[in-house]
Parts: structure tokens; C-alpha cells; sequence
């Protein structure tokens, strides 16, 4: 059985609690949903927060699943993440909130907070299985359709794993909360609904195909 969302000191929300969604179940839909998250790394020297393209298993080896982050085995916060615990943010804006006073102006949003001790992937299947996660997490199914990554590839690609147990999420939706008073003044407020939109897919100037149907699906679907 799946655990609650923050299950921790550390993962539990105070400031905004009535935001806070228990529900792993919604998580792991932001997780679908979203393209890009950004991990912070203490290097030693300073905190850095990096935004990296993911993908999430989540049968994958760690509790309650895993997350995926990779990079290049040169990347100093990569190597500074190993057996250390990093903070992973994953954050879609949903709509712009314009109340009748700048006190109460805020955003719709989804965003989840995740906290855990990142391991590097050592062994060669599960790797592998990381890497094809996070490209058929942009296109789905376009990993079947590639060439296999060759070992000088691997080579100089590092990945992160990183337990998807210890997280938070916080979410906002609907109208600006204004003061009686305010409302009564006239003001206009309102929600400027916020999306992700995708054009039609656009060939390389040395493609020698056709658009295939996974992309196609894929602008259709972020369209």
C-alpha cells in the first residue's frame, strides 16, 4: 500500500497547509504532466538549483518509486549529489490570479517537493531503462523508434535516482479570496487561465522523413 504524501517532518506543509494534497495518486499525475524540474545540490562550496529534464518509474527500485534525473558525468552537482540528500521541485503554472488588492494577487499552480537521498545508477539495465523513461517522457514511444545509445554515449552520461516517498505538494485553483470591503469597490478581479501550448512539429533541415505519428500525437496532445 501506498504511503501519504509527506510522510516527514521535513515534507510536511505548515505555511499554506489548506493548499496541501495528501493524495499520492495526484502527485504522480504532476508528475506526468510536467516537462522540466529543478533539482537543488549543496556542492560544497554553494547551493545550486539547475532545472533537468526527468522521468519518474514508479515501480522503479526505491520506495514508493522513482525519480529520475540525468546529466553529464562531468556536471559537478552531479557528482556532488551521490549518496547526499537533494531537493527536487516539480512546478506547472495553471493561471495567473488578479485580485482587487496586490496583497491577495497569487497564482493557480501544482507543485510537489521532493526530498530524498539521491544514489547514481550503476547497473547498465536500469540505466538504460532511465534513459528510454526520459526521452518517451517527451514523446511518448519515440525510444523504440532510436537507434540503441552507443557506449561512448553511456559513458558520459551519468543518472540520478532519487525515492519518490519523501514528498509534498501544494496546489491552488479558482477565484482571488478578497476582502468584502474590496469586492464592494468595484474592481475588476479574476483568473488569466495559464496552458502549455505546442505548435506543429518542425522537420530538421536534414530530415529526410516524415513526421512520425508519435510526435505528432505528442504536439496534438500539448496543443
Amino acid at each position: 500500500m501506498s504511503t501519504p504524501l509527506s510522510p516527514t517532518d521535513r515534507t510536511t506543509v505548515r505555511r499554506g497547509s489548506k493548499r496541501a494534497v495528501t493524495d499520492r495518486a495526484a502527485l504522480h499525475a504532476l508528475l506526468a504532466d510536467a516537462l522540466v524540474a529543478h533539482v537543488g545540490v549543496d556542492t560544497g562550496e554553494h547551493p545550486v538549483v539547475l532545472p533537468v529534464a526527468f522521468a519518474a518509474d514508479l515501480d522503479g527500485p526505491d520506495d514508493e518509486g522513482t525519480l529520475y534525473i540525468h546529466g553529464s558525468v562531468a556536471a559537478r552537482w552531479l557528482n556532488a549529489s551521490e549518496a547526499t540528500t537533494v531537493c527536487v521541485t516539480i512546478t506547472e503554472l495553471d493561471g495567473l490570479v488578479a485580485a482587487r488588492s496586490g496583497f491577495h494577487h497569487s497564482m493557480n499552480y501544482r507543485s510537489a517537493v521532493v526530498i530524498g537521498r539521491a544514489r547514481v545508477v550503476t547497473d547498465p539495465d536500469e540505466k538504460a531503462h532511465a534513459l528510454a523513461l526520459t526521452v518517451d517522457h517527451m514523446v511518448p514511444g519515440r525510444s523504440a523508434t532510436l537507434r540503441e545509445p552507443t557506449r561512448k554515449e553511456l559513458a558520459a552520461t551519468s543518472v540520478l535516482a532519487v525515492p519518490l516517498a519523501e514528498a509534498s505538494l501544494k496546489q491552488r485553483s479558482g477565484d482571488p479570496v478578497d476582502e468584502p470591503g474590496d469586492v464592494e469597490a468595484g474592481v475588476w478581479a479574476g483568473v488569466i487561465p495559464v496552458r502549455r501550448v505546442a505548435g506543429d512539429a518542425i522537420s530538421a533541415a536534414d530530415s529526410h522523413a516524415d513526421v512520425p505519428t508519435d510526435v505528432t500525437a505528442r504536439a496534438a496532445a500539448l496543443g
